[in-house]
């Protein structure tokens, strides 16, 4: 998966647990929880999506790493590769 792939694979997640966001207004480095009011069950819900439409399992260690956009491409182009 490249970099742009991922980018598209967390915001399509993002958008099925909050239908309302404005991902596209997401800075790289913006955590997701702040700025978009994402409650402890909206982030395992964005974690169990992204992984089925990535295809990769996400333990429970990973989390930290998905907290932005770009930890969350990082992430999964890393473990892509």
């Amino acid at each position: 998966m490249n970099r742009a792939d991922a980018l598209d694979t967390v915001r399509e997640s993002i958008s099925s647990v909050i239908p309302d966001a404005d991902v596209t207004a997401l800075a790289p480095d913006d955590a997701f929880r702040e700025v978009l009011g994402m409650d402890s069950l909206d982030f395992l819900s964005f974690v169990e999506v992204l992984s089925e439409r990535s295809g990769i399992r996400i333990e429970d260690e990973d989390t930290p790493r998905l907290t932005t956009l770009s930890g969350s491409a990082d992430f999964l182009v890393t473990r892509t590769q």
